[in-house]
């Protein structure tokens, strides 16, 4: 069943997470033990984080040194299919234009098809770490949106060079991101919907936002999208604020406002411990006001809070 059927059938706000691909060379376990701290509650899908290569520098001697392109988190369709197998949930690997070629995508699509495994959630990604733009791959893609024309092209048996399948089996379907305190890189609110909504026109079943801790940002995001002609789920981001330092990671990271509120409780906290305890308290509030509003879902980023999101959950679910 697809990722927007288990949302539209579920008779209460589905339950959904993400993870990371385990660091190369460390294996799975980590990564299950977070899935079994948090399948109590019946998640409807999990989503599996893409990374793209980044340039190391090894140092040789003598002032030299020898850029590598290095993957620390390789194994995106390995670890969706681990996951499938292991426990019988659906699976949504991301499919990035940085630092991929239509070719590599191919690629993943095809090992996806063979695998079974046929929803997606079609992002642009970050920069590189040395970039200080965007910059595609030779002959790849800026937008998301011309990745999911590619992928549209596969669903009608046609391959990037324009020959056609033989064998066409289950399409995929696919969700994108927004963005309700816009785009880092939007000029303005109205242009990130503009592209949202032609997104959506070349086939997004639904869109998951970045995380954010003001519910307001949240209503208004998706009072502006319904305005706008943009009538798919639009699925609420969540994470736990757990760290002191999150204070100004986060707005740094995510280009996301901490609410004043939020921010004052925080700063009142002696140690992380009692971080945590504020951040659970203030996610299940928002998570209650979210489902009195009847989102027909909420996603939760597990990374590094996936005790704090069992505690929520506790509460909500």
């Amino acid at each position: 069943m697809r990722v927007i059927d288990l949302i539209n059938s579920n008779a209460k706000t589905a339950f959904s997470f993400e993870i990371l691909p385990p660091i190369k060379g460390t294996g799975i376990d980590k990564l299950y033990q977070t899935i079994d701290v948090l399948r109590e509650f019946d998640p409807k899908y999990i989503n599996i984080t893409t990374h793209r290569s980044e340039y190391v520098y090894k140092e040789l001697g003598n002032g030299l040194f020898q850029r590598n392109r290095l993957r620390r988190r390789p194994g995106t369709v390995a670890v969706a299919a681990a996951i499938q197998n292991k426990y019988d949930i659906t699976v949504v690997p991301h499919i990035l234009c940085s630092g991929f070629t239509p070719e590599d995508t191919e690629y993943v699509l095809l090992d996806l098809q063979f695998l079974g495994i046929t929803d997606l959630l079609v992002l642009r990604g970050d920069k590189a770490k040395h970039e200080s733009i965007f910059v595609p791959e030779p002959g790849g893609y800026a937008h998301a949106i011309e990745l999911q024309e590619q992928i549209n092209r596969f669903n009608q048996g046609i391959f990037i060079d324009g020959s056609e399948m033989t064998v066409t089996k289950t399409p995929f379907s696919y969700g994108v991101a927004c963005y309700p305190e816009k785009h880092e890189e939007a000029p303005n609110m109205e242009s990130d919907l503009y592209w949202l909504k032609k997104k959506v026109e070349a086939g997004a079943e639904y869109a998951v936002t970045q995380l954010f801790y003001d519910n307001a940002k949240y209503f208004a995001f998706v009072e502006q999208a319904r305005k706008n002609g943009i009538t798919v789920p639009i699925i609420p981001g969540i994470k736990p604020f757990k760290k002191l330092a999150q204070l100004n990671m986060l707005p740094k990271t995510f280009k996301v406002d901490i609410p004043e509120t939020l921010a004052h409780e925080v700063l009142q906290c002696k140690d992380d411990a009692a971080v945590q305890q504020v951040g659970i308290e203030w996610c299940v509030q928002q998570c209650r006001e979210l489902i009195a509003h009847g989102v027909p879902s909420i996603h939760f980023y597990s990374v590094g809070a996936a005790d704090s999101i069992r505690e929520v959950a506790k509460q909500i679910y």
